[in-house]
Formats: structure tokens, sequence, C-alpha cells
């Protein structure tokens, strides 16, 4: 884990949460239908929807990522900025 920060604003902070709040709640809902012994497809279509939601997350916090870190460190001439954004992109493809 990398030692920098960023900022974010209260309604990109809030969004954010209230994301993962949602992805918390699907996760917990198959656990339940897993100890309940809810039929498999069921539970294969629930963690595809899980899934779904976290990459809808990724893409955001991808694009807020490249507005604000990745312009300011481009701005600065930090050009290690692009080799971590293709790093990442590499890894939220896989």
């Amino acid at each position: 884990m990398s030692d920098k920060h960023t900022y974010r604003d209260d309604a990109q902070h809030r969004a954010l949460i209230n994301r993962l709040s949602r992805i918390e709640g699907q996760v917990r809902g198959v656990k339940n239908m897993v100890e309940n012994d809810a039929y498999c497809i069921d539970i294969l279509n629930q963690a595809a929807a899980i899934r779904s939601a976290l990459n809808a997350f990724s893409a955001v916090l991808l694009e807020q990522h490249l507005r604000s870190c990745v312009k300011a460190g481009i701005g600065r001439g930090e050009e290690d900025v692009i080799e971590e954004l293709v790093d990442t992109i590499k890894k939220l493809t896989k």
C-alpha cells in the first residue's frame, strides 16, 4: 500500500462510501444465501451483480484519479504516475 493520500471533496467521499456500503450489503446478502442453502444459480447471479458493482466503483474511482492525481502529477513532471496508472489498469482488466 502506498503512503500517498488523495483529497476528495465531501460529495465524492460520500458517493464512494455509499457505493461501498451497498456492495457490502450485497456481500452479506450472498453470505446469507449460502448459509441458507439458496439455489446455486441465484447465488451466482448475485455474485455477478457484486462484480458489476465493484467494476462500477473502480471506474468512478479511476476517473477521479485521472482527473486529479494523474493530472496533478503530470503537471509536476512526475512521469512515474503514468507507469503507476498502466500497472493499475492491467490489474483492473485481468
